[in-house]
């Protein structure tokens, strides 16, 4: 075989293996648009959670935290890892999200796919301001059933203040995209606050 034919062949296999690996997603998931929101209610797929799990996961000191610790508010729940490079991107604009809504209506929670040293090693370097939890298989499963069919990170679901997951995504999260989802459900939150006084 001559070098040009050699050429030839690596070059159609590496058009085919990058147009795979942009269709398969969609073609794996039937064509489902990953940055829409994941349906909610009248889901074929019985086994799929549109409420916010019941967990338990360690954080780095080990101390076991359960989801119920966050009942009541609008929740952000951030799967990550620490080789991920979207991420790491994304990290900061949740640290920043956590940091303007300090006044305890939402709550960011990070939960790492990852081992506790290169967590721990992470946070030393970038510090954030909302609690990361140590991700298992079981966090994984989690993720697949609130959403994350292809089990890819980073995802994040967002669950309203009575625990209903309104929105998940695959992929790296934008402000615009964050601020579009969360801003009626921090509204919402605060008009029933409101109404009880």
């Amino acid at each position: 075989m001559t070098t040009g034919k050699i050429v030839l062949i690596a070059l159609i296999a590496g058009a085919l293996g990058v147009g795979l690996a942009a269709l398969a997603p969609r073609w794996l998931d039937g064509g489902r648009d990953f940055n829409a929101p994941v349906p909610v209610g009248g889901d074929s797929e019985t086994d799929r959670l549109d409420r916010l799990p019941r967990f338990q996961l360690p954080d780095t000191s080990g101390q076991e935290i359960a989801s119920s610790h966050w009942k009541g508010k609008v929740l952000v729940l951030n799967f990550w890892a620490t080789w991920c490079p979207p991420c790491l991107r994304e990290l900061p604009l949740f640290d920043e999200l956590q940091r303007t809504h300090s006044d305890q209506r939402l709550q960011v929670v990070g939960i790492a796919i990852d081992d506790k040293e290169a967590v721990e090693a992470f946070l030393a370097e970038h510090p954030i301001a909302f609690p990361i939890l140590l991700g298992n298989t079981d966090a994984i499963e989690i993720s697949r059933r609130l959403g994350n069919r292809l089990q890819g990170l980073p995802f994040t679901a967002i669950f309203d203040h009575h625990g209903q997951r309104i929105y998940g995504q695959t992929g790296e999260m934008t402000r615009s995209s964050l601020a579009e989802h969360l801003e009626p459900l921090l509204s919402q939150f605060d008009n029933t606050q409101t109404n009880r006084n």
